[in-house]
């Protein structure tokens, strides 16, 4: 999903999305109510602004309340709530199955098809190790998390 789709789901939700320049360049994104805001000057590429508008489009879905404080471990649990739900949404167990499908073969080719940084892309598949263990079963597929593999299921 890129950056401008997601513009637009959120849109149709009511939330609006700005560009902001922060006064720190290490907060690159801030979900208050129903505005987000992305501090365009500390993100590299429109891959990256993707993934750090997902993971605040996951603040605005599952946290309530401030949580800045990351020393609180509500705070922590709720910022990893955020991350985990970014996760799925930009890196699906369906759109994995569908880059298979497409032919793409390693984690680089991955993570272009997705449109997710490498580091997005990683971080997500530990989540999914997390979630699931080794590997889960998909429609007819099994997919590995660590290393990744799809393979299809052959039915007896």
């Amino acid at each position: 999903m890129t950056y401008d789709s997601l513009v637009l789901e959120l849109a149709k939700e009511g939330v609006e999305v700005i560009e902001h320049s922060f006064c720190s360049r290490a907060l690159k994104g801030l979900c208050v109510d129903n505005v987000i805001a992305i501090n365009y000057k500390s993100i590299a590429t429109d891959k990256e602004k993707a993934c750090i508008l997902a993971e605040e489009y996951g603040h605005y879905r599952t946290t309530s309340g401030n949580i800045l404080n990351q020393k609180n471990v509500t705070n922590i649990q709720q910022e990893k709530r955020a991350r985990n739900w970014a996760y799925e949404k930009l890196v699906s167990l369906e759109k994995l199955i569908k880059a298979y499908k497409a032919g793409v073969q390693n984690c680089y080719d991955l993570a272009d098809f997705l449109f997710v940084t490498e580091d997005f892309l990683q971080d997500a598949l530990k989540h999914y190790q997390e979630k699931y263990g080794l590997c889960v079963s998909q429609e007819d597929y099994i997919i590995y998390f660590n290393p990744l593999g799809i393979f299809h299921e052959l039915n007896s």
